[in-house]
């Protein structure tokens, strides 16, 4: 195959239910864009037959490539892996396989890629989740554009055309917690949203569970906001201010009246009080160790154990 124009980046976890109709709906937007597509397909350590249908797929037509990893790196990560195997000469497609996000939006957002956009996200209008999902989606957004140091836009996923040179240039950033959204966010460059409504999956569950939820929230508070570190000197100064305060009341007791306040309630809630400060800083500047220890280590992002391009198994990039 020729070197694409652009490359469809997608990430498959335990995605056997949807294979087919995935592919089918690629298939059909390769045969009627008008630009060359090629589809790299990463298998993020499936238990179900994902990683073979990915590989028989790639040995039967060329413009599909099967990356398919040693183990469930995560959601992230494997994007990750699927960039660092681009050949795009203009612009990278992100989507997941879910379906969630329509593949035939592709001519849209290429239209303004030629507009000289680099960047081309898609705003969420709504999305068919229950309430508590939707609720939690839009607080964090709305959390991270007050306390973030760059703008990340409200309601926006990896779901994105990004331009060779960013998706390169994003290739360059080392960081092990990634949060793509707000490593695009903050390359810059000419930037725009489309807004669309967000389907439900078409088979299957979320791969996201709380937990990886929580992470991916944490990853970009602690990775795109300085308000964690600064909450804990603001709380060191007010705890300061207050036990000053506290220590002239005792002192002007003790002049006026001759006597201080005595009591066992309320030194247990000043010690507690304190204790509880002590422990959030603590796990806030926890947080920021734990992130600066995996990146020391320097460790590939990535292991490739597989990986089928042009029919054929090609030596795998980490």
């Amino acid at each position: 195959m020729l070197t694409p124009a652009i490359n469809i980046v997608i990430p498959l976890y335990n995605e056997e239910d949807v294979f087919e109709t995935l592919i089918s709906r690629l298939v059909n937007l390769m045969d009627s864009f008008e630009k060359s597509i090629e589809v790299i397909l990463v298998d993020d350590g499936s238990s179900d037959k994902t990683a073979e249908l990915m590989t028989n797929l790639a040995m039967k037509d060329q413009r599909f490539q099967s990356v398919i990893l040693s183990r469930n790196f995560g959601h992230q990560i494997a994007l990750s892996a699927g960039l660092q195997q681009i050949t795009a000469t203009e612009a990278v497609f992100i989507i997941d396989a879910d379906l969630q996000d329509p593949p035939e939006l592709l001519g849209e957002f290429y239209d303004y890629y030629k507009q000289g956009y680099d960047v081309v996200y898609a705003v969420r209008k709504n999305r068919k989740e229950n309430f508590l999902k939707k609720f939690a989606y839009k607080s964090f957004y709305r959390l991270m554009d007050k306390i973030s140091y760059i703008h990340i836009p409200l309601d926006t996923g990896d779901f994105s055309l990004i331009s060779a040179r960013v998706a390169h240039l994003m290739n360059e950033m080392p960081e092990q917690s990634r949060f793509l959204r707000g490593m695009r966010s903050w390359l810059g460059f000419k930037q725009i949203g489309i807004e669309y409504n967000r389907e439900e999956r078409q088979s299957g569950e979320s791969k996201y569970t709380l937990r990886k939820l929580f992470q991916l929230a944490f990853n970009g508070v602690f990775n795109f906001s300085e308000l964690p570190i600064k909450l804990i000197t603001n709380l060191g100064l007010l705890t300061v201010f207050s036990s000053i305060c506290y220590f002239l009341y005792v002192v002007a007791k003790k002049l006026i009246y001759g006597n201080v306040p005595e009591g066992f309630t309320g030194l247990l809630f000043v010690l507690v009080l304190f204790g509880g400060i002590q422990l959030l800083s603590l796990g806030l500047i926890g947080e920021y160790v734990l992130r600066i220890f995996f990146q020391v280590k320097q460790r590939p992002l990535f292991i490739i154990k597989e990986n089928i391009k042009n029919k054929e198994a090609v030596e795998p990039r980490k």
